[in-house]
């Protein structure tokens, strides 16, 4: 069995692929390799595996990202829902807003309210991704506020605020988590619907005036369409199963990153309702990487 991973060896979706694979190959007695394929956005990946058998040996690890694509790229190369079933939900983050600490505001509120007084910028983890996308939304469409996206490379952001480059990022919160316990930033909210046990003194964006705004980074097993739906079943029920062992959910804990179960009709409905409302955001912000 092959899992491809859409992001290179080190970044969080290899992570959660890799923690995932050793019990996975345990539990289904046969070997678990880890591929990784980057580029385009994790486009590369997607499409190879899609156009791969569908016999069950061959997975695709992927993030978010996979139902921002297809908006966000002229020619993604696939459809949500279409090329793809997905199989299983490993792990969900948020991404987090933070200042650098000489930013006079100490809250959203006060951040916003200094954005209409001051030329304020932020870091983000890249053109496209959700830390970018989730932000623009945030400031441009319901705050309606100016602030001037400066991408990065994921591992860049924050260390872009910490030294001062950059006054605010809008990151993933597991770079940033000990760089606000160190006081080298000030987190200001986190974009998850409930507040994240890694910093849960930081509020939510929607408990902060916006209810219901959410832009979490998830991390899921896809599977080539037509894929046996025996072995779908069997490999969900597996990971389902794994992510409930203290060593798998303690691992994504110190990562930040909430181990998720999902049943394969449940997740289904999620992506597809996940596709439809990063196409919105897609169109709100006029994003495009191409």
């Amino acid at each position: 069995m092959k899992i491809v991973v859409a992001f290179p060896p080190g970044s969080s979706t290899d992570i959660v692929a890799r923690a995932l694979s050793v019990p996975l190959s345990e539990a289904l007695g046969q070997p678990v390799v880890i591929e990784n394929k980057p580029g385009a956005g994790g486009n590369i990946a997607t499409v190879g595996v899609a156009r791969s058998a569908p016999d069950g040996y061959t997975f695709l690890m992927h993030s978010v990202a996979y139902a921002v694509n297809p908006s966000l790229y002229s020619k993604a190369g696939y459809e949500v829902g279409k090329d793809l079933t997905a199989v299983a939900l490993a792990a969900v983050s948020p991404n987090i807003l933070f200042v650098h600490p000489s930013v006079k505001a100490q809250t959203l509120p006060e951040l916003l309210a200094l954005s209409r007084t001051e030329k304020l910028s932020y870091a983000s983890s890249g053109n496209g991704t959700t830390t970018h996308l989730g932000a623009e939304l945030l400031f441009r469409n319901l705050a309606k506020v100016e602030v001037q996206h400066v991408p990065y490379a994921p591992a860049s952001a924050a260390n872009a605020v910490v030294s001062g480059q950059v006054p605010l990022g809008s990151t993933s919160i597991p770079p940033v988590v000990q760089l606000a316990k160190a006081g080298k930033v000030r987190a200001i909210a986190v974009t998850s619907l409930k507040r994240s046990g890694a910093l849960p003194e930081v509020p939510t964006v929607a408990e902060l005036g916006y209810a219901g705004f959410e832009a979490n980074t998830w991390f899921a097993l896809f599977a080539p369409q037509g894929t046996p739906e025996e072995i779908l079943q069997r490999v969900n029920a597996e990971i389902n199963r794994i992510l409930q062992t203290r060593g798998v959910s303690e691992g994504f804990a110190a990562q930040s990153l909430e181990a998720i179960r999902m049943d394969r009709a449940t997740l289904e409905t999620y992506m597809a309702s996940e596709a439809r409302k990063w196409a919105g955001v897609v169109q709100l912000t006029g994003a495009k990487v191409d």
